[in-house]
């Protein structure tokens, strides 16, 4: 077997394509859509390798046309979790043993696949199966899964480069990165194909075998995600995707003795069940399992008096309503000095005017579909509750319809008190609540904002004043773990923004880092000694 050290080639972020009018990229990314509703497909789970189906079928459909049929998925239980463990515990072996280059060349495979010939077709389930728009599904099942695989090789080979930097003479001391001793389970979210794509891989990446189970709204694109794998030629059983219930894969993997860690991104409230399950369980592991998770957030834009008042319009806009403001980044509540409170409001309102909301086949549409009909009721009860209550005014949207999609208009609501319910519960929605506060009660608003809510995901400040940029850069330094300085709180990016929030928002191991892949690692340090000692006493033993 040849040996070396090998240098991964250096990673830069993914172009983003435009997919302006009369652009290539535009008229295959019409094709692939036109494509996907021209047909209803069959999705198998995938258990060592194998297509594995069911006569129990769910149903997937556009959220913004939800009476059209984009395919069925085969439903599996309990029977089905321990077949994707077994499965995954047999390949541990070799896909351990195998050389990290091959399984770094595998995940580089895998995104230059991505980057090519299925950017399309991955864009395009996305857009359908989650209902977003050109430009989002790109930024995401496109540039961010690319990102993700290119950028984690690269911090793996930084990681296996670490070593002690002391050997004495006569000794020589080295660390090897092992993966864990078990298998890793990946719950993965409905609202970013990327996470679905990094959540199983960066595990797998470090030598480790997956059960990934996505989201039900997911599994379209899941199931395009498995095929680029598969193509890329990751083995056969070191991730294996089941669809199965939560309450199912619960009860099995949290008490199987060889689960060695949940890579999760998802609600705050299910992942502390995990972890109390995790908890209870503990004495049935072979090891301590690593837990990681994102979870919720109720992410926070404050605006300064000296902030420049179209800036701040376009960054609340953007940051609270892209993708429906499903994002676990994205604004939804927002702090605004009075004396500038009147521009901002001018600038929102109109181009909140200007918002097209339909179906992501039509690219001139900003807006699309919440997820399902649950989400779509969860959000249409708070806007029927703040049109009942005299202290809101709501200034933009309000209404909805769910006769042919789950469509929530872009609603602002101003409250005037700032712990108001929409202002403290995570609604996951495009509802966004707006408080005015007086110019001199500065800092007492810090201290608002920071005490607000459990969560601390993101959050933005904008001001043109450097000394109160230097004062909520401190005060609110515990409130998110991606603060952004006059931009808006979401948009992070692999190699620049490394992504995780703490307090109620999860572990905050920075997808997107090499602190993500430290976690799916066991170090094992290695002391080698050349001249070993024959006599047990040392020297001041010896009499004088």
């Amino acid at each position: 077997m040849l040996k070396g050290f090998f240098n991964v080639p250096v990673p830069v972020n993914e172009p983003i394509l435009a997919y302006a009018p009369g652009s290539k990229e535009r008229e295959l990314l019409r094709a692939a859509i036109a494509d996907a509703r021209s047909k209803q497909i069959d999705m198998p789970m995938f258990i060592g390798g194998k297509e594995v189906h069911t006569d129990n079928k769910g149903i997937t459909t556009p959220p913004h046309d939800h009476q059209h049929v984009l395919g069925k998925y085969s439903k599996g239980n309990k029977t089905h979790i321990l077949q994707a463990i077994d499965a995954a515990l047999a390949a541990k072996t070799d896909w351990e043993n195998l050389a990290w280059e091959h399984r770094a060349a595998i995940f580089l495979k895998a995104a230059d696949l991505i980057a090519g010939p299925y950017r399309y077709k991955l864009n395009a389930a996305t857009m359908l199966g989650q209902s977003k728009n050109a430009y989002q599904a790109e930024i995401d099942s496109a540039c961010e899964l690319i990102d993700f695989l290119r950028f984690n090789v690269s911090y793996m080979c930084d990681i296996y480069k670490q070593q002690p930097p002391v050997s004495p003479k006569g000794s020589w001391n080295r660390v090897e990165q092992r993966p864990l001793e078990g298998f890793v389970f990946a719950l993965t979210p409905f609202n970013f194909t990327a996470i679905a794509g990094n959540l199983p891989t960066s595990a797998a990446m470090m030598g480790n075998v997956v059960v990934w189970k996505p989201a039900n709204t997911q599994i379209f694109a899941a199931n395009v995600l498995m095929q680029i794998f598969k193509e890329a030629g990751l083995p056969d059983g070191v991730i294996n995707l089941v669809y199965v219930s939560g309450p199912d894969a619960g009860d099995v993997i949290f008490s199987h003795p060889d689960f060695a860690g949940i890579h999760f991104t998802g609600s705050t409230g299910v992942f502390q069940n995990i972890w109390k399950t995790i908890g209870n369980n503990i004495h049935k592991f072979k090891t301590y399992p690593r837990i990681v998770g994102e979870t919720g957030g109720k992410d926070f834009i404050l605006v300064h008096g000296s902030a420049d008042a179209e800036a701040s319009s376009t960054a609340i806009i953007r940051g609270a309503f892209e993708y429906q403001g499903q994002k676990c980044s994205a604004a939804s509540r927002v702090y605004i000095a009075k004396s500038i409170w009147p521009k901002i409001k001018a600038f929102m309102q109109r181009d909140l005017a200007t918002f097209k909301m339909g179906g992501t086949e039509d690219f001139s549409n900003f807006i699309n579909a919440v997820i399902d009909e649950n989400s779509f009721d969860k959000l249409a009860k708070y806007i029927d509750e703040a049109k009942k209550d005299a202290s809101v005014e709501i200034i933009a949207g309000g209404g909805y319809d769910k006769s042919k999609g789950y469509f929530i208009e872009p609603t602002v609501l101003v409250v005037k008190d700032p712990m108001y319910t929409t202002m403290c519960e995570e609604l996951f929605g495009p509802v966004l609540t707006v408080y005015i506060y007086d110019d001199a009660d500065f800092d007492q608003v810090l201290d608002i904002v920071d005490s607000t809510s459990i969560y601390a995901l993101t959050g933005a400040f904008i001001a043109q004043d450097r000394y109160a940029i230097e004062k909520a850069t401190h005060r609110l330094r515990n409130a998110a773990g991606n603060f952004y300085i006059n931009d808006k709180c979401t948009g992070a990016v692999v190699g620049q923004q490394p992504f995780g929030g703490a307090r109620g928002s999860g572990t905050n191991d920075k997808a997107g880092s090499m602190i993500n892949l430290l976690r799916w690692v066991s170090p094992r340090a290695i002391k080698e000694t050349f001249d070993p000692p024959k006599d047990y006493r040392y020297p001041f033993l010896v009499e004088d």
